[in-house]
């Protein structure tokens, strides 16, 4: 039987809407989520912060210890995606062990999780610094607003990794590609030329650039990175040679990638034939396996073999903060997806682990 109050707890964050508003224009964004948990939090005995912008504020809530101890910080995001196609959403449904509804999964059911730790803590030396942040989902201003505030001994992320010791996870670096040409009426061929046509070869060029990311070198836990278009628009209308072509797309990167290495492969391949640019990029992350923390966290998980996720998370800021940085997560599925659950004893896994975690590291 699923502990009830953790499970209310997890409902009660499923039922607020905080979709990214950068994500989806005119969406809720995390405000109402972040001062529900603040609340919660103050009503448990922590100590409550709001950092960042107004609109969208993260919390940082610690559980003080008794001092000369080691530090613990819990980072879980509270903002999601956005829920086309979905059926009440924010009517969070327990049927079968699982909690249904957007961010059951991804990844308020975690954040309850840790929100019942740090409340359950006590008589540590050191402190428990649980970070409910937003933006995650895109460029996470929450994270780093909160690095600005707080630093720590080790961290724990719990994004979902199926109650899995997850040590590295791949970063990303989103690019624009341009082409340009001449805009001119479609009857007058030798006055136009066609910017989308020019794309081509670009277009070309990237899928051949994956196929050699694909077959090249390989991480032991994340495998090969690689490479995708992801948007593409041009022109004005049908009757009219189009100036401008405008391609985005979207590289996965593995340890010892770096967004410079990408924007070099890209301009290679370009050619001079079109204009590069790099928009959002977040650099991949890697904990050594024999890391004391890692050590500590795999044998309280009884997980001695970890394992690499292929998602990027906000434990790849955390960690270039010089923090030691796990993930340990539930188990469901559906993240960005129509249909979104979280099991609910995996929760209470989570809850367990973090707690003995913070026993053991913190006193």
């Amino acid at each position: 039987m699923a502990d009830a109050a953790l499970t209310e707890l997890a409902a009660q964050l499923v039922a607020i809407d905080s979709v990214n508003p950068e994500l989806i224009e005119g969406a809720a964004g995390e405000r109402e989520l972040a001062e529900y948990v603040a609340a919660w939090c103050e009503h448990a005995g922590l100590e409550v912060e709001l950092v960042g912008p107004t609109e969208r504020p993260s919390v940082i809530a610690i559980a003080r210890g008794s001092g000369g101890g080691r530090s613990l910080l819990l980072n879980a995001h509270l903002d999601t995606v956005g829920v086309a196609g979905m059926e009440a959403p924010f009517e969070p449904r327990i049927e079968d062990g699982r909690l249904y509804g957007r961010g059951a999964y991804d990844m308020k059911g975690a954040l309850a999780a840790i929100l019942d730790a740090a409340a359950k803590v006590e008589n540590l030396r050191g402190d428990i610094i649980v970070t409910a942040v937003a933006d995650e989902e895109l460029a996470s201003i929450g994270t780093v607003a909160v690095l600005e505030r707080v630093r720590a001994d080790a961290a724990i992320v719990v994004e979902p990794t199926e109650l899995k010791l997850a040590v590295a996870h791949k970063g990303f670096v989103g690019f624009e590609i341009e082409t340009h040409g001449v805009a001119a009426h479609g009857s007058r061929p030798h006055l136009g030329v066609d910017a989308i046509a020019k794309m081509g070869p670009v277009l070309v060029a990237l899928k051949e650039l994956d196929e050699r990311l694909q077959a090249g070198a390989r991480h032991p836990l994340l495998g090969p990175g690689s490479l995708h278009a992801s948007l593409i628009e041009g022109g004005q209308e049908f009757s009219s040679y189009p100036a401008r072509c405008l391609l985005s797309g979207e590289r996965r990167t593995i340890p010892g990638e770096m967004s410079a290495q990408v924007e070099a492969e890209l301009r290679e391949l370009a050619g001079g034939e079109a204009d590069v640019r790099l928009t959002v990029g977040r650099e991949p992350f890697e904990i050594a396996a024999d890391d004391a923390f890692v050590q500590l966290v795999g044998g309280i998980a009884e997980e001695t073999e970890p394992v690499g996720v292929s998602f990027w998370a906000d434990s790849g800021l955390i960690a270039a903060a010089g923090i030691p940085t796990v993930l340990f997560g539930p188990i469901g599925d559906g993240a960005h997806a129509v249909v979104e659950w979280v099991d609910l004893d995996s929760l209470e896994r989570v809850r367990d682990v973090v707690l003995r975690t913070a026993v053991e590291w913190c006193n």
